[in-house]
């Protein structure tokens, strides 16, 4: 289930928009300060950001602007305004910190429908086009890539997911760990139940109880009904509990009981209620360290890490990197019905970055670059600040065996020119050949 921040200082409004988002099944956490917003920014990296403009103190909107313009957060962030009397000045710093769209409230709250819903069907397409195979028949699920490391899960997932146990998904954010739960739960004898998910860090601290393990009418104020908790929602099914280590401690003791009693009692409630569940957990955290930083009690650990997995980073997949982009630019082709192709430039340049933000990252630039290109989409689509913020160096470079020298060369001359913003003096200078010479090889392939 994908996450949505939204930052505003009035609560009607927030009351609304969250509802907005929860009707297009978005897990929602609303906050009004700025500074809170960044927080949860740093620590749950929500999909989608949606910043109300009006009534914000502008020298603490200033800030939170400031630190998404210099963060990479709009790589794997989609990020939305929203203002009752925008203007082109707001519109300019939306811009410069990468915001995707820009809403008047209340007028275009149907035009944020339908943004939430297109985000919807983007989202799909990281589960790949429809194949000949089925889940069962091919262990891959929602996954996509031919790679060596991804063939390595698509084996350990088809003897694992039948298995009832607990998983424990660990890797970089961005790699696709929420994909691979629904790809165990796919696989698994649970399939025909529910499939539930939440962001542990995004739970807000004095409901975190009650959205577990829920509670009865009257358990506190406000509480005018009884409410189902996720234990209860995901019955006979399977939970997700992504980014584990977020949660608070004293949740993470009360979790490790009815883990092991598979039972659990809502708030306010008199009586126990068994539960059948499978839970699956993920962190993007170094696991060792959160244990003994004391961010993840170990015995926790150890009761939902029956088995253990590693999901491969991007930078990891070779060539699974050109069949992403290729099948997140076929589904922005489908939506618009506008047809558009890579340039062979922008996936050399796809090949040779680092990708920080794995497949989310590269699934919001082809996004981008769709939205500002012709027929062909160039190296001068891709977002401002991709080649800015390169982490590929001249002397960081992925070389893999049987490429031709050909290959090689052409990969560090673009690294490179990627490497020094595109300053051709420079990057000359650097690889030890006249300018004259760079713009021969530039043109050779068509750059």
């Amino acid at each position: 289930m994908p996450h949505a921040l939204l930052v505003d200082n009035d609560p009607k409004i927030l009351t609304q928009i969250s509802e907005i988002f929860k009707c297009h099944e978005f897990s929602v956490t609303s906050v009004s300060g700025t500074e809170q917003a960044r927080d949860i920014i740093l620590r749950a990296r929500p999909e989608v950001l949606l910043i109300n403009l009006d009534g914000n103190d502008l020298s603490s909107r200033a800030k939170l602007f400031t630190f998404l313009a210099h963060s990479n957060i709009a790589d794997v962030t989609q990020i939305f305004l929203m203002s009752s009397s925008p203007s082109y000045v707001q519109a300019a710093e939306g811009m410069r910190i990468g915001a995707r769209d820009f809403f008047e409230y209340p007028g275009h709250l149907n035009r944020l429908a339908a943004a939430l819903e297109l985000y919807k069907q983007e989202m799909s397409c990281e589960s790949g086009s429809a194949s000949t195979r089925t889940v069962h028949q091919s262990g891959r699920g929602l996954l996509i890539g031919e790679s060596p490391p991804m063939e390595h899960l698509y084996k350990t997932l088809r003897k694992v997911a039948p298995a009832d146990i607990s998983v424990f998904l660990s890797g970089e954010s961005g790699t696709g760990k929420d994909l691979v739960a629904r790809t165990i739960h796919a696989l698994s004898q649970r399939n025909h139940c529910p499939y539930v998910a939440v962001n542990c860090g995004a739970i807000a601290a004095d409901l975190a109880e009650s959205e577990l393990f829920g509670h009865a009418k009257g358990a506190f104020t406000g509480a005018s009904g009884a409410h189902n908790g996720l234990f209860a929602q995901a019955e006979g099914g399977t939970l997700f509990l992504d980014e584990l280590t977020e949660m608070r401690l004293e949740l993470q003791v009360k979790l490790l009981r009815v883990l092991e009693s598979r039972s659990f009692q809502p708030v306010g409630a008199e009586k126990m209620q068994s539960c059948d569940v499978r839970v699956i957990a993920s962190s993007n955290r170094d696991l060792k360290e959160a244990i003994q930083e004391g961010q993840l009690r170990q015995d926790l650990y150890y009761r939902t890490a029956q088995f253990s997995l590693e999901i491969p980073s991007l930078r990891e997949r070779g060539e699974d990197v050109v069949d992403l982009a290729q099948a997140f630019l076929c589904e922005q082709c489908e939506v618009t019905g506008i047809k558009k192709e890579f340039s062979d430039e922008v996936l050399d340049v796809f090949r040779i970055y680092r990708w920080p933000g794995n497949v989310r990252e590269l699934r919001n630039v082809v996004i981008r670059a769709f939205l500002l290109a012709g027929s062909e989409i160039s190296v001068d689509d891709l977002p401002h600040n991709f080649m800015a913020e390169q982490p590929t160096a001249s002397d960081d470079l992925r070389l893999t065996a049987g490429q031709t020298l050909d290959d090689v060369e052409r990969n560090i001359i673009l690294a490179t020119l990627l490497h020094h913003n595109g300053n051709k003096t420079v990057a000359a200078k650097e690889l030890g050949i006249s300018l004259k010479t760079l713009y021969n090889r530039l043109k050779e392939y068509k750059a």
